[in-house]
C-alpha cells in the first residue's frame, strides 16, 4: 500500500547523448543551437551542449508511469533548477507526500526530482495519482 513517506524506487536512464539531443530538437521543434552546437554553447560560456529542459521533464514522466499506470496519473508539473549536461545519467526519484480525496477518488500527491550528481536536482516536480 502507498503511504505518506514512501520512497519510490529510483528510475535510472542511460546517458544523454549528442544524437539524442539532435533527435529531440527535431521532434520538439526546439532547434536552439546551444543544445546541439558545441561552438555556440562554448561561446555562451558553457563547457559543452546540454539537454533541453523538457528532456529532464520527460524523464519525470517516464519515471511516473514506471511507478503508476498511466491511467492513474492526474497531474504532473516541474520546475527547472539547473542544466543537464551531455553525457549525464539522470536518476529519477519520488516520494509520497500526502494522501487526499478529490471528487471521491483517493489520490497520492508526490514530490519528484531528477538528479545527475550530488549537486542537487536538475528538476523538481510534483504529481498526483489515483490510488486503486
Amino acid at each position: 500500500m502507498t503511504a505518506v513517506g514512501t520512497e519510490l524506487p529510483p528510475v535510472e536512464a542511460g546517458p544523454i547523448t549528442r544524437a539524442m539531443l539532435s533527435l529531440f530538437a527535431g521532434a520538439s521543434g526546439d532547434h536552439n543551437p546551444i543544445h546541439i552546437d558545441t561552438d555556440v554553447a562554448r561561446a555562451a560560456g558553457f563547457d559543452d551542449v546540454f539537454a533541453h529542459g523538457m528532456v529532464a521533464m520527460g524523464y519525470l514522466g517516464r519515471a511516473l508511469v514506471a511507478w503508476f499506470p498511466q491511467e492513474q496519473v492526474r497531474s504532473l508539473g516541474g520546475r527547472f533548477r539547473r542544466i543537464t549536461p551531455v553525457h549525464a545519467r539522470p536518476r529519477c526519484h519520488g516520494r509520497v507526500e500526502e494522501i487526499v480525496e478529490v471528487d471521491g477518488e483517493r489520490r497520492a500527491r508526490l514530490a519528484l526530482w531528477v538528479e545527475i550528481d550530488d549537486d542537487g536536482p536538475v528538476i523538481t516536480g510534483s504529481a498526483e495519482v489515483a490510488l486503486g
